[in-house]
């Protein structure tokens, strides 16, 4: 209802009076009720709490921050969710059946691949499923057989959005994601834009976007561009904030970025030698000099002597023996920020080889 506060006294005078002559409350239903000002709201509230009226009001804003908090405070609130693809699906299909209040008294027949188009894309709105359906049996001209034929066409342009060939659980989900990451490894960041943009258009979820976004900065990027792995985490975070549409921007910022930045796998590669090591080659023991020393008796089993505290000594680095044996897993890059951490890499080891040379009996 549309209505002033003295409109709003009037209406519930009359339940008043209802009340007092049947003894039966009134039940007032507003829409949009978040529309309401404050003193239009304020004025509710005695006829709720003394049993007057039955107040149910519908908003598609959140009630906590529209609706006045006494008035909140009396009320039962329920969230009404989306109807998913399966519950619209029927609800078409009841539409087409049903000769009395749906278009059953049409000869019409639509194919199952535009009725799911219309499920998917109306976003859990039955009104929207439902108004396209009308329209495209209004709309569409009968064949010689007298027959109205709803093509994937047609119920595109009644819902004005185009079908993508995109499943969200199959072959199409993993085979765009695969292109998309493929795209940022090989730096062409038009062509992850584009699968980035069909898997948006087809309403993809944005956390597993960004999800394969985070793993790609760390295993294609890694230490060539550390902040690859900022931003993306970065964009995961605004994405959940946000969700869609404008989800969109923060995520194509981070595509763009890791398609562009310097390339390298070092750290992926490192992990997987170090992981097939340690199932597969003898376990290494802890040296005695890196072990726990914190506890009564490490002393007695020689726990931590001789450990070469590092912040000690120039640089902050003093060559020492962290493993054990002779092994390498990491294999730095010159690409980007990683040819700095590769010069000082090269630089650590020498004087590791050159302290062992030296026989030094802890490095």
């Amino acid at each position: 209802m549309e209505s002033n506060v003295a409109e709003m006294r009037r209406v519930l005078s009359g339940a008043a009076n209802r009340l007092e002559n049947t003894g039966r409350p009134t039940l007032l239903f507003i829409d949009e009720i978040h529309r309401f000002s404050k003193a239009q709201q304020d004025v509710l509230l005695p006829d709720v709490e003394g049993g007057i009226i039955r107040l149910v009001g519908a908003t598609t804003h959140n009630p906590f921050f529209f609706v006045n908090s006494p008035l909140v405070s009396r009320s039962q609130i329920f969230e009404l969710q989306p109807l998913g693809e399966l519950d619209v699906r029927q609800l078409l299909d009841r539409a087409l059946s049903d000769s009395e209040r749906g278009l059953g008294h049409l000869k019409m027949e639509v194919e199952p691949e535009a009725l799911d188009h219309l499920a998917t894309i109306s976003d859990g709105d039955a009104r929207k499923a439902l108004n396209s359906l009308e329209i495209a049996a209004l709309t569409t001209p009968p064949e010689t057989d007298g027959v109205i034929r709803v093509a994937m066409a047609v119920a595109e342009e009644c819902i004005q959005k185009k079908a993508v060939v995109y499943d969200g659980d199959g072959d199409q989900h993993y085979d765009t994601i695969s292109a998309f990451i493929k795209s940022i490894r090989g730096s062409d960041p038009d062509a992850a834009l584009y699968w980035l943009a069909k898997m948006i258009h087809a309403g993809e979820d944005p956390r597993f976007i960004t999800r394969r976004l985070m793993i790609s900065a760390a295993e294609d990027i890694g230490l060539a561009d550390p902040m690859a792995l900022v931003l993306s985490t970065s964009a995961h975070q605004a994405a959940e904030f946000i969700g869609w549409p404008e989800a969109r921007i923060p995520i194509a910022e981070a595509t763009v970025y890791l398609a562009t930045a310097h390339k390298s796998n070092s750290a992926y590669t490192a992990i997987n030698s170090a992981l097939e090591e340690v199932k597969t080659g003898r376990t290494i023991p802890v040296p005695k000099h890196l072990r726990d020393s914190h506890y009564a008796g490490a002393k007695r089993l020689g726990n931590g002597e001789e450990y070469k505290y590092a912040h000690a000594y120039d640089d902050q680095f003093v060559a020492q023996d962290y493993l054990g044996v002779d092994i390498r897993f990491y294999d730095p890059t010159e690409q980007g920020v990683e040819k700095k951490i590769k010069d000082r890499v090269l630089h650590w080891r020498s004087l590791q080889e050159k302290a062992k040379q030296d026989g030094n009996p802890k490095s």
